[in-house]
Parts: C-alpha cells; structure tokens; sequence
C-alpha cells in the first residue's frame, strides 16, 4: 500500500538513505522537511528532483506555525522522525543546540502530531504511526563480555547527545502513554555508507588514508562499536512504520563488531586492495594512525541484540561489514 510518509530530517545521512528506498523500492509519496543544517547534504537527494512523489519543505523542528501548516497542507499518513543533532564532540562542546533540537524539537512534532492524530477520520488513524528513530547510544556502554543491548535495557546515557536523545524517547513514550499517540521507537547501532558527513568516524578514516594523513584514535582505539549499513537500516525502519505494533521499541543493529582499531585496519587493507595510482595509502599500518587524549565520558562498548526485530518482523542485515565497507570505500572513492 502506497502512503504519504513525513520524515523529519530527511537531508541527512540516514533520512536522504531512507527517503530513497520508501520512493524507490516501496513507492511511497514522501514529504521531507529539514532545516538544512551543517549535517545535511542535499546533493544526496539530487536523485529525486524531478520525482511527482518528493516534496521539500526547509523547516526548523522548533517551528510549530511550520509544523503546523505543513501537517495541514500534506495530510501526511505516518511520520518518520529523524531530525536531531547527532555528533557526540559537537555535544560535548556545545550542549545547547542538542537541548534545543532533539528535546524541544520532539516535543513540539509531537504536539503537532498529537493535535492532527485527533482530528483524523477512523480509518486515518488506524494506519498514522509517530516512528521515533533514536540510538542505542541511550543505554550507555558495555563491558567486554556483557549481554548486548536489548528493548528492555536501562538507560545509561554518557553524553550530552546520548542524554538528548533518551530525553526524546522519553516524550515520545509519555505521549503514547497519556494521550495514546500511536508510536513506535527504534534504538540503531552505528550506521555507515555512501553520503555520511566528512566528520564522523569511517568518512574521516577514508579521507585521511586517502590524502596519506594519519587517522587520529582516541585513547588506544579499543572502543567496540556494532556497525550497521545504511540502507539496511533503511528498510529496517519501513518494516517498523509498517508493521510494528503499536507502543514497541525496536532495536536495529548490524551485527558486525568492531574496535575502532580494527574499522581503520579492515578499510586500509580495502584501500589498498583497490590499486587506484591516486590514492595515497601507506605501505605500513602502523604509519597510518596517531592515538589521541581519549574524549571525556567515551563510551567503551555498545552491542544491539537485534533479536526482535528478527522474530517479529523478519528483519535482518543483508550486508556483512565486509561487504558493505567496500560498497562504502568504493562511492568515496568515486565521489
């Protein structure tokens, strides 16, 4: 069944990934706003210009009249909402715009949706879900040999990003319980892929080994991160707006662990696999990489049991990290 799917942030790394695949492979109408901040690429979407089914809307979260005349205008049947700010250093450097976007930006969608999901006919909502789209980074960190992290794990949040965002799940969770706003939440491990911003950890790795710079580690690089590709992720999320049940949370993962020592090591050795004469990759690791004062409150390990997902909704990763750091490697190379 073809709907018309609002999706908050839509110009960023993983909403642009999204957007295509709800048009391209399910055929879905999409209405995307963003506030076309730093994290947003709207080259990533340059695909969809001419598509009858994509419209833009540039808007702040924190517009309510926005917000407001959007919802009325587009009639939208469910919504997708990932626009937050989403850099750990950023946060930690500068808490406010994490406060002020991915708390008070969640809170007035939520409201917006809130007063809409009210005035809709019966049919209309029993198809409209509010799908919260947050990180498994709100349960804080593992141990070496910890359970990973499931639906009912504690929240543990390190940083002010983590903190922003488990604030948002938080609302979320109260605005199903107290005014039965139908929603559904999904935590997702580390994403990567084609069209990420240059500063977050695998763009940076790729830049830096590529210009023959090295790649700066924090502390000793043992951090342990599950590493998941973004368009599985993708279709993962859709599975959720569609099927999920009402209320649930969903942790998405990629079952592919890693130190960040080792993402570095793995992408070097795909770098030099591919024998391009202008790349300038060093012949030893070792010279590849300069370890750096740890960040405060770094968190060690995260880890998703992806279990539910897969029982409920048949859902699971189609590539390995293998596979997907060469797809990844490869549009870098070329882009």
């Amino acid at each position: 069944m073809s709907l018309k799917i609002l999706v908050t942030g839509g110009a960023g790394f993983i909403g642009s990934a999204l957007i295509k695949i709800l048009i391209n492979d399910y055929g879905h109408d999409v209405i995307n706003i963003d506030k076309l901040t730093y994290a947003a690429n709207p080259k990533s979407l340059e695909s969809l210009k001419s598509s009858n089914k994509y419209k833009f809307y540039k808007c702040d979260i924190c517009d309510i009249d926005m917000l407001k005349e959007i919802f009325t205008r587009e009639q939208p049947d469910k919504i997708m909402h990932l626009a937050a700010e989403s850099h750990v250093d950023r946060s930690i450097s500068s808490s406010m715009d994490f406060i002020q976007t991915n708390i008070f930006g969640s809170y007035q969608l939520l409201e917006v949706s809130r007063n809409y999901f009210n005035e809709l006919s019966s049919h209309k909502k029993n198809i409209f879900t509010f799908h919260h789209i947050s990180t498994d980074e709100v349960y804080g960190d593992l141990k070496l040999g910890e359970p990973s992290f499931t639906e009912s794990t504690s929240y543990k949040p390190s940083s002010p990003y983590s903190a922003s965002k488990a604030s948002s799940d938080h609302l979320v969770r109260a605005w199903y319980r107290t005014y039965g706003l139908p929603i559904v939440i999904t935590n997702c491990s580390n994403n990567y892929g084609p069209f990420q911003n240059d500063e977050k950890l695998i763009p940076t790795i790729i830049r830096k080994l590529t210009s023959g710079d090295k790649v700066p580690i924090y502390g000793e690089g043992n951090q342990i991160r599950d590493w998941l590709y973004v368009n599985d992720h993708a279709h993962a999320l859709h599975e959720v707006s569609m099927e999920g049940k009402i209320g649930e949370t969903y942790n998405i993962g990629g079952n592919s662990e890693r130190t960040n020592l080792e993402v570095v090591k793995e992408i070097w050795q795909v770098l030099r696999d591919n024998n391009s004469d202008f790349l300038k990759i060093n012949d030893k690791f070792e010279d590849c990489v300069e370890f750096i004062t740890d960040r405060p409150g770094h968190d060690f390990r995260y880890a998703i049991d992806s279990s539910k997902i897969f029982k409920n909704l048949g859902w699971s990763p189609n590539e390995t990290f293998e596979s997907g750091i060469k797809i990844t490697v490869d549009w870098y190379i070329k882009n």
